[in-house]
């Protein structure tokens, strides 16, 4: 997909303020029962086609506004994923900004994850 210049800019400069980890390292931590939130954050329609085993939804347009809803506990280890990484790293950026202490993006997200052949969830 190519994306504006201007978008990417500011993925850039939200992915230096940030931590990010590998699709790796999330299989790995789901395979050994690691506690964690993972979050999807892709549109509706993204999630209703397959999400990461275990994931709970708040896509970018609503997760500002629900998250402290759904996860009350701003030390809570949060794991965000996207397509690619881009809209979970703006997300963590403003989870952050909001005070959440243990945010991160997973880099590669959801092509990367299925072009391994990790396991997958479907809603429909």
């Amino acid at each position: 997909m190519q994306h504006a210049p201007g978008f990417l800019k500011l993925v850039q400069e939200a992915k230096q303020r940030i931590k990010e980890t590998t699709v790796d390292e999330v299989k790995r931590r789901l395979d050994n029962g690691d506690a964690f939130y993972l979050v999807d954050t892709r549109e509706e329609s993204e999630w209703k086609r397959g999400h990461l085993p275990g994931a709970i939804h708040l896509c970018k347009g609503i997760i500002e506004r629900d998250i402290e809803k759904t996860i009350p506990d701003k030390n809570a280890e949060i794991i965000l994923y996207c397509g690619g990484g881009f809209r979970s790293a703006l997300a963590a950026e403003n989870l952050q900004r909001m005070g959440y202490t243990n945010v991160v993006s997973m880099d590669g997200g959801w092509r990367e994850w299925t072009a391994k052949n990790y396991p997958t969830e479907s809603s429909r």
